[in-house]
C-alpha cells in the first residue's frame, strides 16, 4: 500500500511543478509560495479534522514537536528555493535538480538513521545523480 501512496505523491509532485510554473508567471515567487502554503495548510488541517486526528495533539512528545517544527522549517525553505528556481529557470531543469533530494535523503538516512546502504541503493543513487547531470547540462 505504501507504494501506491508514494506513486500518488510522485504524480501530484509532477502536477505541482507544472501548475506552479504556469501560476508564478507574473507573481513574486515568495508570494506564490505563501499562497500555496495557505492552501496546503487548509487541506492538511481539513484532513486532520475529517479523520479525527486532532485528538492526538496532546500526546505529542517534546522530541516529536521539535523534529516536526524543524521539518516544517526545512519544508518552508525548500519550497521558497523551489518556487524561486521555477520562477527564473525551466521546469525541465529545476525539477531534476530538486529530485537530487532522493540521493541526499538516502545518504542522510544511512548516516543518521543507520538504514542499510546496499550496492543496489548505491547504484540507484549514482544513476539518479548521473541522470540529473545529463538533464541539466
Amino acid at each position: 500500500m505504501w507504494f501506491l501512496f508514494a506513486l500518488g505523491s510522485a504524480i501530484f509532485a509532477a502536477l505541482t511543478s507544472i501548475l506552479a510554473k504556469v501560476g508564478i508567471e507574473d507573481v513574486n515567487s515568495n508570494l506564490a509560495t505563501a499562497i500555496r502554503t495557505v492552501v496546503v495548510l487548509a487541506m492538511a488541517w481539513g484532513m486532520v479534522f475529517i479523520t479525527g486526528a486532532q485528538t492526538g495533539i496532546g500526546s505529542i512528545s517534546r522530541k516529536s514537536w521539535l523534529f516536526l517544527i524543524l521539518s516544517g522549517l526545512a519544508t518552508g525553505a525548500s519550497w521558497l528555493c523551489y518556487y524561486h528556481a521555477l520562477k527564473i529557470g525551466e521546469a525541465s531543469k529545476v525539477v531534476p535538480v530538486d529530485k537530487l533530494s532522493v540521493v541526499l535523503t538516502l545518504i542522510l538516512a544511512f548516516v543518521f538513521l543507520h538504514e542499510k546502504f546496499t550496492p543496489k541503493s548505491l547504484l540507484g543513487c549514482a544513476l539518479i545523480a548521473a541522470g540529473t547531470l545529463l538533464m541539466v547540462i
